[in-house]
């Protein structure tokens, strides 16, 4: 029965998602050198754009229409065929088609711009249109549909509350094997140039994800409100953990490592947030940070050229969010039990998604760029990677020198 509360509910929390990929921009554009930042965050606000135009006509059909053999949806929404004001979304019959449509919407727009902070200064925006309209089709539209959208995941019995798989091991993986294909930066200028930039996408970023996790619940329940605390708790924290690592470690605090904290923790309870407790969340936001630290020195001792840590972060962070629900979930919230609670199947099935996932992304990730630089060139000269590619293909500034 449709929920006017619910409905309501969530075309918020959609506006709330939405913020996050302005808030994306900011992180990310403080985080690279000023002569490429208006390069990186025009990468996320053109994903707004072009992602709808696609999403509209096919996206939201592959990814949500009836199910096809469980790997992708058919044309049935195509150009949002088939949907009228009064069509309920099917999965709960509370919220309207359109609604549900538009949330789906802010997810696919942000995951494959989560990839841009990996392979910052060195991609032509050209190529980068090519890879991510690919990339779209190819890997986040069949992940969305096996594990939301009736596919053969779902089927199995994996669970992925708000995009531990569909989100964050999809563009983490992904971004690694962008960096792997592209190889190190030729001029690198370590450390970021805005640190009020990044402290304002960050709290950008905070804010909108919990209208990415406790809007997951699609309606208003009890398990909203779980989801709602479980993303605080974990981002805390993690925040708190990771500052006090770096501490440990140099003796400095660190403004950066907070802040990277707290998107560890969103990215590892993601999945988690409306199937563990609460005291379960906080030990996940703790061991977020500890996981993701150690990823992000095994990938700098490795010397992978990964510019703002996607996969350390992103990728190990969603992977580990999907293997800690199968260790910390609980029906007595939603959904199935953990290890814990005695179901070792759930926890297998749970491993063995993340890990196929994350071969899949890698995989495919790396023979899409390799076809987009056959389409098109994919990294800009040498000589625009030391002027900078915001004067190199938009002859445009962050800042105007008085």
């Amino acid at each position: 029965m449709f929920s006017p509360g619910s409905d309501g509910f969530m075309l918020i929390a959609a506006a709330l998602v939405f913020i996050m990929t302005p808030g994306l921009a900011l992180f990310y554009g403080g985080m690279v050198n000023k002569k490429n930042a208006v390069t990186m965050m025009m990468q996320n606000f053109f994903s707004a754009g072009w992602t709808t135009v696609i999403w509209v006509l096919f996206g939201f059909s592959l990814a949500f229409g009836p199910d096809v053999k469980g790997i992708i949806g058919n044309a049935h929404y195509f150009f949002l065929n088939n949907i009228t004001p009064s069509t309920l979304y099917p999965g709960n019959h509370v919220i309207s088609m359109y609604t549900f449509m538009v949330y789906q919407l802010m997810f696919a727009i942000i995951t494959p711009v989560l990839m841009t902070g990996a392979f910052a200064d060195r991609m032509r925006f050209k190529a980068f249109i090519v890879f991510m309209t690919l990339w779209l089709f190819l890997v986040y539209f069949p992940f969305a549909h096996w594990l939301w959208g009736g596919g053969f995941l779902q089927k199995w019995g994996v669970e992925d509350f708000a995009g531990g798989i569909v989100v964050h091991t999809s563009a983490g993986f992904g971004a690694l094997a962008v960096v792997f294909y592209l190889g190190m930066r030729k001029h690198v200028k370590e450390g970021n140039h805005s640190l009020p930039l990044i402290l304002i996408g960050t709290a950008l970023l905070w804010f909108g994800w919990f209208g990415f996790n406790a809007g997951s619940a699609l309606r208003v329940n009890v398990d909203t409100n779980v989801a709602f605390v479980n993303t605080m708790e974990a981002a805390a924290f993690a925040a708190v953990t990771w500052m006090f690592l770096d501490y440990w470690r140099t003796g400095k605090w660190s403004a950066l490592g907070f802040m990277t904290g707290s998107i560890a923790g969103l990215a590892t309870v993601t999945p988690t947030a409306g199937f563990i407790s609460p005291q379960a969340a906080m030990i996940v936001g703790v061991l977020s940070a500890i996981i993701c630290h150690l990823a992000v020195d095994f990938k700098n001792r490795r010397g992978w050229d990964d510019a703002l840590d996607v996969w350390g972060v992103h990728g190990i962070g969603g992977f580990s969010g999907i293997i800690l629900l199968g260790i910390f979930g609980s029906s007595a919230i939603l959904g199935s039990n953990g290890l814990i609670h005695g179901n070792a199947t759930f926890f297998v099935k749970q491993v063995a998604a993340a890990v196929f996932c994350a071969i899949y992304a890698f995989v495919v990730t790396y023979i899409l760029i390799w076809i987009t630089d056959r389409i098109t060139p994919v990294r800009v000269p040498e000589e625009a990677e030391k002027t900078g590619l915001d004067a190199y293909e938009w002859a445009e500034a962050t800042y105007v020198d008085a």
